[in-house]
């Protein structure tokens, strides 16, 4: 239960934070904006592993460190989406 909860909890704002950035890089936005979930992301998961290790230690602290690392790997995953190039180029040979 330790494990599991924080991990579902990060899955929901995880899951939003990648179909918002699969739509931007469909969309064509430019890279800036593709990448900007995954910063805002990754801000979201310091800062609430920052709160866990230093104002709440312990095994509530433990909580906010496992959703926070959880979040860092929806940010690395965010991150290889917003990179990817979706725009169609087709060389004219």
């Amino acid at each position: 239960m330790m494990l599991l909860v924080p991990i579902l909890t990060a899955l929901v704002p995880g899951i939003i934070i990648l179909l918002l950035t699969w739509w931007f890089s469909q969309k064509g936005f430019p890279f800036v904006i593709k990448m900007l979930p995954g910063i805002l992301l990754i801000i979201a998961a310091v800062i609430l592993f920052y709160i866990g290790f230093v104002n709440i230690r312990g095994f509530e602290g433990g909580a906010y460190g496992i959703t926070g690392f959880t979040l860092t790997i929806f940010s690395i995953i965010s991150f290889s989406i917003g990179k990817k190039d979706t725009t169609n180029q087709h060389s004219s040979i």
